[in-house]
């Protein structure tokens, strides 16, 4: 009784529109209550322990980062060396902003922050150009979705803090991916483009590249300092985010001198901002976790689908389609949060291993964020770009079609993540 009231009340408040932390943490309360055999007290208690981890300090801190590099002028940079590098494609525009999309991936963590960071310059500059406003910010939402895929992650920071994955191994499986992602990603938009008639916005020159590239050497040095220092065993994913933070004070205040003394507090009240919100979904989540734990949810679930069928590539493909559905309708933290642990329960019958799985439930949720109503890069790039849901939904299509591709790829092909995770040790 106490898991069908504890699914019913958690998809009553979703279907109200409550926010995602007050709707698991009130459906916790009342799993408690009928459940009966435990204080109130214990909501508190579980809310403190799932945010009492070193692992868990990664995700504000690369937020803080992400938001300290964006304010240090880092931003502009990083899409002068994009232009130079594939502004001379049909719609070089589009082009460029997927790979500053990419290139911002490696040091935010977060799509959101991906998004609002290069859609504040791009869009606009899209629409200057001639762009149809709703493909500008299509094109923009399915670049910021690379954001969680190309390392640092922190939903796979979550992931890893979940099930006790090594988040190194994570962010190594991740980079191939998010390349995958990022190149037939850059072939729809310029194909799009083409056929639109949009143009190169340059031509290319090896001496604009290098121009470029000496100019922005220091904001492509963050993820170049951040996943080289995981990758060889020099600091933790945690230390690596601490790192960042340093790295992008000093490279904005000193270097680009865009960042003064007066400023910090603004940068550091936006970082706490935005990080509090994802560490109250954590902390509620947990409770959530706890209690459907108890009462066996996880594997019953599980259970479900094995009964369904137990072939590896009919269960992955029922995996993906839980996520898929999932992630239009469920946050990235709270989703993650929820069903990890039925979908571990069924890793000895999927015949992957952990990192693998890992990074499709990563991207499964990466694409969940181009979805409606919940699609977080559609809700950012529709606020800069002054478009409906609705209009940016029916222009991302093309671009879903394609990562839904790519997600195939990353499922039944394993060399895509598992290469280079397999030289890095745990």
């Amino acid at each position: 009784m106490t898991a069908q009231l504890l699914i019913l009340s958690l998809l009553f408040l979703f279907a109200i529109n409550a926010p995602i932390a007050i709707s698991i943490g009130v459906a916790s309360v009342i799993g408690i209550l009928v459940q009966g055999d435990f204080p109130l007290m214990m909501v508190i208690q579980r809310m403190f322990g799932g945010t009492d981890s070193f692992h868990l300090m990664a995700v504000p801190l690369f937020m803080y980062a992400g938001v300290i590099m964006e304010e240090g002028g880092i931003s502009r940079r990083i899409i002068d060396f994009a232009n130079a590098l594939v502004g001379w494609l049909p719609g070089g525009l589009a082009a460029v902003t997927i790979v500053s999309a990419m290139f911002f991936a490696g040091i935010s963590g977060s799509a959101a922050a991906d998004a609002a960071a290069v859609g504040a310059i791009l869009i606009p500059a899209m629409k200057k150009s001639g762009y149809e406003s709703d493909f500008a910010a299509a094109v923009q939402a399915s670049g910021g979705s690379i954001g969680v895929i190309i390392p640092p992650s922190i939903p796979m920071i979550i992931f890893g803090f979940l099930t006790g994955a090594s988040i190194s191994q994570l962010f190594a499986a991740g980079i191939l991916p998010g390349v995958l992602i990022g190149l037939s990603l850059i072939g729809m938009a310029t194909f799009i483009s083409w056929k639109k008639g949009y143009a190169a916005t340059t031509t290319f020159s090896v001496t604009e590249v290098w121009r470029t590239f000496r100019r922005a050497i220091l904001a492509l040095g963050a993820p170049l300092i951040i996943l080289g220092g995981i990758l060889f065993g020099i600091f933790t994913a945690t230390e690596s985010a601490a790192v960042a933070v340093i790295y992008a004070l000093f490279v904005g205040m000193a270097v680009y001198r865009k960042i003064g003394v007066k400023d910090l507090f603004h940068i550091f009240r936006n970082g706490s901002v935005t990080s509090s919100i994802v560490m109250f979904i954590i902390a509620t989540a947990s409770v959530f976790s706890w209690i459907a734990a108890i009462e066996d949810i996880p594997a019953q679930l599980a259970g479900t689908l094995l009964g369904i069928t137990e072939n590896p590539v009919g269960l992955l493909l029922l995996i993906n389609l839980v996520l898929l559905i999932a992630g239009t309708f469920v946050e990235t933290t709270a989703a993650l949060i929820l069903l990890v642990p039925m979908i571990t329960a069924m890793l000895p019958a999927l015949g992957i291993s952990m990192i693998q799985l890992g990074v499709i439930v990563v991207t499964n949720l990466a694409i969940g964020m181009l979805t409606p109503p919940m699609g977080i890069c559609l809700i950012v790039s529709g606020s800069i770009s002054g478009d409906s849901l609705a209009a940016i939904s029916r222009r991302v299509m093309p671009f879903m079609g394609i990562l839904i591709i790519d997600l195939m790829i990353i499922t039944f092909f394993s060399p895509v993540t598992m290469w280079l995770a397999n030289l890095v040790a745990k």
